[in-house]
């Protein structure tokens, strides 16, 4: 055998070695894949709120943990479950989510939130049919606008606004799963460690629209899931903190009705003190309010509190007025009326500021 010769059996075995070692080709994914698998795809979604953390009445936020479960036909994903040896294959984890898996899903956006919160888990379950199911616990913080008009006897309605980022209308619809809805109000029900200190979760509620947005090619239309939290908060502690101090502070006030009519001084003293006083009060109870640009119903109480009390001024000016020109019966009878006609004047339009701002 010459030089040549030999040289080509050579490469021709190391050729034939490396073809015999190489792996096998990887199969390519379908072109279409990245695309939803229909025109439009159905997604049933919703949401659970495992744990409302805090609400921010200053900053009208909420910071909440959510589990968001998602479930669409995917016909691309369908599998032979004898041949692949599993009844279903799963996805669970950032990594096996966003390396492994291959096939589409809607990336759920909350509009919304404010910053990026984080993922505590996530899990995709493929199933023979093709049948996909979505899984991801969330915690984040929200803004939402809030009602503070009858505060501390408020209600509030919190809202999470999702969409299907990238996906118009045409490409992605959202619909609300019925299913998953009662399963959330008997979680909510039976999981008391939902509640937020101080308030009271009284049910979830979802429903979806259409929302137009300006993207980069225009204004496009977007399938929204609407979930509502409804909250009550627990009114007592404010009330035996905010609003009895305020009603003995009032009261102690209108005790100037009980001094001698020819005491001037003493009465105008306890009157100013207490108009000072209540203007103090109102700045530490203001500074744990929202600045909104409306009333709320302790605004305004506070308001007719330091007009009942600054009212006393004047009535012990008139007072002095009557005994100086030697009028003392009818001082003492003004004295004497001012005793119940102050606090009925107060109850009255306390109760009217409440019952306004409830139906307002």
């Amino acid at each position: 055998m010459s030089h040549r010769q030999l040289r080509r059996t050579v490469l021709a075995a190391v050729a034939g070695l490396l073809i015999a070692t190489a792996p096998p080709p990887a199969t390519a994914i379908e072109p279409g894949m990245p695309n939803p698998p229909a025109s439009p795809t159905r997604v049933q979604c919703g949401l659970i709120v495992t744990d409302v953390i805090a609400i921010d009445d200053i900053n009208e936020t909420f910071e909440a943990e959510i589990t968001l479960i998602a479930s669409w036909s995917d016909p691309r994903l369908a599998f032979d479950a004898d041949a692949e040896e599993t009844e279903v294959k799963i996805f669970q984890g950032e990594y096996q989510f966003a390396e492994l898996f291959a096939g589409w899903w809607p990336q759920f956006l909350i509009v919304n939130q404010a910053g990026r919160g984080d993922t505590s888990a996530i899990k995709i379950e493929v199933h023979p049919d093709g049948t996909v199911r979505y899984l991801e616990q969330r915690n984040m913080v929200l803004e939402t606008p809030m009602s503070l008009h009858d505060y501390p006897f408020d209600s509030q309605r919190l809202r999470a606004l999702l969409i299907p980022f990238g996906n118009t209308v045409d490409e992605v619809v959202l619909e609300t799963d019925g299913q998953l809805r009662g399963s959330t109000e008997d979680y909510i029900r039976r999981e008391q460690s939902v509640n937020v200190a101080g308030w009271n979760l009284l049910g979830l509620d979802a429903e979806v629209d259409e929302i137009s947005l300006l993207v980069s090619q225009g204004r496009r239309s977007f399938s929204r899931l609407v979930v509502t939290i409804h909250l009550e908060r627990r009114s007592w502690q404010l009330v035996w903190e905010i609003l009895f101090p305020l009603l003995i502070l009032v009261s102690v006030v209108w005790s100037v009705f009980w001094i001698d009519i020819e005491s001037l001084t003493d009465r105008l003293n306890i009157s100013f003190i207490g108009v000072l006083t209540i203007v103090a009060y109102q700045f530490v109870v203001v500074e744990n309010l929202p600045r909104m640009s409306y009333l709320t119903f302790t605004d305004s109480l506070l308001l007719v509190s330091f007009l009942m009390m600054a009212a006393t001024i004047p009535q012990s000016l008139w007072i002095s007025s009557l005994v100086r020109a030697g009028r003392q019966a009818e001082a003492k009878r003004i004295d004497r009326i001012s005793r119940w006609a102050f606090p009925t004047v107060y109850l009255l339009l306390t109760v009217g500021l409440y019952t306004w701002h409830r139906i307002t």
